[in-house]
């Protein structure tokens, strides 16, 4: 069983409002759905987001950055603040209000949901960061939650008349040299050596884009060289190893942040991978790395060390044909293909000594990432066209293709900027992705119905549960919560009371079902909870 999550940073444009402040309208998708749900916490504003455990400048190697020498981006621990001076600003009319405006005029930029995710505004732009998962199949099925999250915030931002329309795309880059985030995280034993995750996984991130990138018009970090490639993200990256996720990108992240017991978790935080909208890609990014990250703890990832792992990553990107190879330290060339292969017969062979399922966990899905991972290395090897309906970057070059030949396009045609633009649109109508998902020309992993009951509703099996049921049961008088506590304003109390949540496979149904059964107020509940049999204690 892994513990593992998403973080999605939705591209974002106001196309009746070109010059619109990007933070400002990211602000007001967070408004937008809270407006949606209707989440009411203590004090009338929605649960806000607990900053109380935030260690950004920790690195996996021994060491803290100093804040004075920190990229402002590097400090998450700070909440945003948009004031009602800064909305007026924004927008030219001093005497705009906009819903959920707090008593200060500030604006709501950061929510957790009754699902158990967080949405917030980060580095001006929309983000979702979903709820912790158990498996790969429920990290697709709570990924694909965010983009409905994020739909209906687009659908309630057009319904309203005083303010220019906001479009959101799941994709990485604005195509102008500005590239915004995709990020895993996995939950991994401390005990584990920081330098074996980097030997283990910088092999495997440099050619894992061949499975799951999700393919990028141009080349370059600002698009000057014409051309398509495997990963949108690729080209931003500068560094093998390191602490920043904006700057200087590395391949391997060292933050240590757990949002767990600290002396016992690593929250392994990956920044390398692409947004993807094609499931089944989504699907063995999460899996095929769940997979890698056993074989590391068990000491038997492939002894593999590539020559210069930046400029591979690059050039494998830059190679649709999937046949150029990379140096490695021993001498030997390889394709992205020949290193996927290698990391899928190790994962194969841990699985059979071990038990088909427990790799990854034990309802065996393990065995099927195996299947579909085998499966998609061969069609990419031999039968593309059938990859095409799977492997998200084929996909979308296969349509791009369609358009350059039907109409003689070059790369550089501002026409097929603007298909690949479409493709991420989140709306169905709008989307690309979604034409090729309707018409069955992209394969599924989780049904429509088990997405959409996702975003309503928290995974069962870890401490998302616990989280997301207290906000939805008793959002009045939840003030603030994070991934590792929940905390109540309860009257009789005397004092806030911090719940903390520090065992991510804690708090789940099984455990805390039955007590959100049996209580309709936050008082009783909390008294059970706490051991206060079912009242509060004295003032």
């Amino acid at each position: 069983m892994r513990v593992m999550g998403a973080e999605t940073e939705y591209g974002i444009h106001a196309p009746t409002a070109p010059s619109a402040n990007a933070t400002m309208m990211s602000a007001r998708v967070v408004q937008a759905y809270a407006q949606v749900t209707r989440q009411r916490a203590a004090g009338g504003a929605e649960t806000r987001w607990d900053y109380t455990d935030e260690e950004p400048l920790h690195d996996a190697r021994g060491w803290t950055v100093d804040r004075e020498t920190a990229h402002p981006s590097q400090l998450t621990d700070q909440p945003p603040v948009l004031d009602a001076e800064a909305v007026a600003l924004a927008y030219g009319r001093e005497d705009l209000e906009l819903d959920g405006q707090d008593e200060s005029g500030s604006l709501l930029m950061n929510m957790v949901l009754g699902n158990g995710a967080r949405l917030y505004v980060d580095h001006a732009h929309p983000e979702y960061s979903s709820p912790e998962v158990t498996n790969p199949r429920d990290a697709v099925a709570w990924d694909a939650a965010g983009d409905l999250v994020a739909l209906a915030a687009v659908r309630r931002l057009a319904a309203d008349p005083d303010l220019p329309p906001v479009n959101l795309y799941k994709n990485n880059t604005d195509n102008k040299s500005v590239s915004y985030g995709s990020h895993e995280n996995y939950l991994m034993p401390r005990s584990v050596p920081f330098a074996d995750i980097v030997r283990g996984l910088t092999p495997f991130f440099v050619s894992r884009q061949a499975v799951c990138g999700a393919g990028r018009l141009g080349i370059g970090q600002d698009s000057s060289a014409a051309g398509y490639q495997i990963s949108q993200r690729a080209d931003f990256f500068e560094a093998e190893v390191g602490l920043e996720t904006t700057i200087r990108r590395p391949i391997i992240n060292t933050r240590d942040e757990p949002h767990a017991t600290a002396d016992k978790y690593r929250r392994l935080h990956v920044i390398i991978g692409d947004a993807n909208l094609s499931q089944v890609s989504n699907y063995l990014k999460f899996g095929t790395t769940a997979m890698v990250l056993s074989l590391i703890e068990a000491g038997l990832a492939p002894k593999v060390e590539v020559h210069e792992p930046v400029r591979a990553l690059q050039a494998i990107s830059h190679d649709t044909s999937l046949t150029a190879t990379v140096r490695l330290v021993d001498g030997r060339r390889v394709t992205a293909l020949d290193l996927q292969w290698m990391y899928h017969e190790a994962a194969a062979k841990l699985a059979q000594d071990t038990g088909v399922g427990d790799a990854v966990d034990g309802d065996g899905h393990t065995h099927e990432v195996l299947e579909r991972w085998a499966e998609v290395l061969t069609q990419l090897d031999s039968n593309r066209a059938a990859a095409a309906t799977s492997v998200e970057w084929l996909a979308k070059l296969s349509l791009l293709d369609g358009y350059r030949q039907r109409d003689g396009l070059e790369w550089d045609d501002a026409r097929l900027g603007l298909v690949d633009l479409q493709w991420a649109d989140i709306r169905p109508e709008k989307g690309l992705y979604y034409r090729l998902l309707a018409r069955n020309r992209m394969q599924r992993v989780v049904e429509d119905a088990a997405i959409s009951a996702a975003v309503g509703q928290p995974p069962a099996d870890t401490r998302a549960f616990f989280r997301g049921k207290c906000i939805s049961s008793f959002g009045k008088d939840v003030v603030g919560a994070s991934w590792d506590s929940v905390i109540f304003d309860v009257p009789g109390y005397g004092r806030l009371q911090r719940v903390p949540t520090r065992e991510p496979l804690r708090g789940t149904k099984a455990l805390t079902g039955a007590l959100f059964e049996r209580f309709r107020e936050a008082g009783p509940f909390l008294g059970e909870l706490l051991g206060h049999n079912t009242a509060p204690p004295a003032a």
